[in-house]
């Protein structure tokens, strides 16, 4: 089975500015990869993490990676 990421449906992250035209999406594949766009770009480059990646990034943007 194929997981294209465009497929997907993405949640929009909660510190997204999209009046600012920071927006940024995250969508949970198969496997627990995650993957991550620009909502800007829907169609364009896609980030994928590993579920141990993923909460690392996401620790450290916490601040939990100091």
């Amino acid at each position: 089975m194929d997981d294209d990421p465009l497929d997907r449906p993405y949640r929009s992250s909660s510190h997204s500015q999209p009046d600012q035209g920071e927006c940024v999406e995250v969508a949970d594949l198969l496997g627990g990869v995650h993957a991550v766009r620009d909502s800007r770009h829907p169609r364009g480059a896609v980030l994928r993490f590993s579920s141990r990646e993923w909460f690392a990034l996401v620790a450290l943007l916490r601040g939990g990676g100091r």
